[in-house]
């Protein structure tokens, strides 16, 4: 039996999350703060044999994630794992912002990710045991136009896990913290995050299911490392921030304005970034058409331990060919 805390989980990224964790043996406490789509999903927990907590809230108000921490452990047992995925987001310039949106995006997208981390670690380090998941983004490394607030917020998700892992080292606790790089998502982050542009939103391509993460967030939850960067788009984005950011600034200043633009026009519609949207999408955006369900990154990215081995195993192989070759034609040398 297991226990895991989803923030985020009514929709997108961490509904495919909470449907991959689900099955028997599972308990699932499901945070977001939609209460009609967290029953929505508590009940494909329970269908696939698992047992559901509804848990609607803010992620940006800590008192009511560390509640929320208790009433889990109340419900069923000590937390085992907790993931944090919830987020909003603004799209615009950033001279189009308002300062008391920058203070939103911060208060759920960084804020809402320490106030889980320091719920699951007040529990966990008594035990000396669990993990925690941020689920994060490429973007955390490498900024792109019209996402200053969110750029901003996963950027400071990283530097608050990076500092946190390096006291559990030092402390040498059993507790493990990884962080989840992801590229582009096809959810309904799109449809209904505010947008200051003119045009709908899109992901910039190559897009992903959320299921092809949600996957990758149980590898990540089971076989915890520092980071996980999902898909050869988020390696290519961290690796030029870290090797030419120059570069990278001019590229993504050519390519991401319009890359994350479609050509229809915005339509009159709620967004989700102070109050939630009604209805249930699911975790699909509207990008099912661009969105890849399977990626041999990812794939890769999973099991790096098990192709490293396997290439060791390898290279140990051909230098064990090449010395056995060297050794028959020495001794043929030695019989003329």
């Amino acid at each position: 039996m297991s226990t895991v805390v989803i923030s985020g989980a009514s929709a997108g990224v961490g509904r495919a999350t909470v449907r991959r964790f689900a099955g028997p043996g599972t308990r699932i406490a499901l945070i977001a703060r939609n209460r009609e789509r967290l029953e929505v999903a508590a009940e494909e927990v329970r269908r696939a044999g698992g047992e559901a907590l509804v848990l609607p809230l803010d992620v940006a108000d800590a008192a009511a994630v560390e509640d929320a921490a208790a009433r889990t452990e109340a419900a069923f047992g000590p937390i085992d794992i907790w993931i944090n995925v919830a987020m909003v987001t603004v799209l615009a310039r950033a001279g189009d912002m308002q300062p008391d949106e920058y203070r939103r995006v911060t208060e759920v997208t960084y804020l809402g990710t320490v106030h889980g981390t320091l719920a699951a670690l007040k529990r966990m380090s008594v035990r000396d045991r669990g993990v925690i998941v941020q689920v994060c983004s490429a973007l955390a490394y490498r900024s792109i136009p019209l996402q200053s607030a969110y750029c901003a917020a996963k950027s400071a998700v990283v530097g608050f896990t990076d500092s946190l892992r390096t006291e559990l080292i030092h402390d040498q606790s059993n507790v493990k913290v990884t962080a989840v790089q992801l590229p582009g998502v096809n959810t309904p982050q799109f449809g209904w995050a505010r947008n200051k542009m003119g045009y709908r939103q899109m992901p910039v391509p190559p897009i992903f299911q959320p299921e092809a993460i949600a996957d990758a967030i149980w590898h990540a939850a089971h076989k915890p490392r520092r980071e996980y960067w999902l898909g050869f788009s988020s390696f290519k984005a961290i690796m030029s921030e870290k090797i030419a950011p120059g570069i990278g600034d001019r590229y993504v200043a050519r390519t991401a304005f319009e890359g994350q633009l479609t050509d229809e026009r915005l339509p009159d519609r709620p967004d989700n970034l102070y109050e939630t949207v009604e209805g249930d999408p699911g975790a699909h955006g509207r990008f099912d058409g661009q969105a890849t369900e399977r990626s041999p990154a990812i794939w890769a990215t999973e099991h790096r331990d098990a192709l490293v081995v396997a290439g060791g195993l390898g290279l140990l192989g051909l230098m064990a060919g090449a010395l056995l070759q060297r050794a028959r034609h020495g001794n043929r040398r030695r019989s003329r």
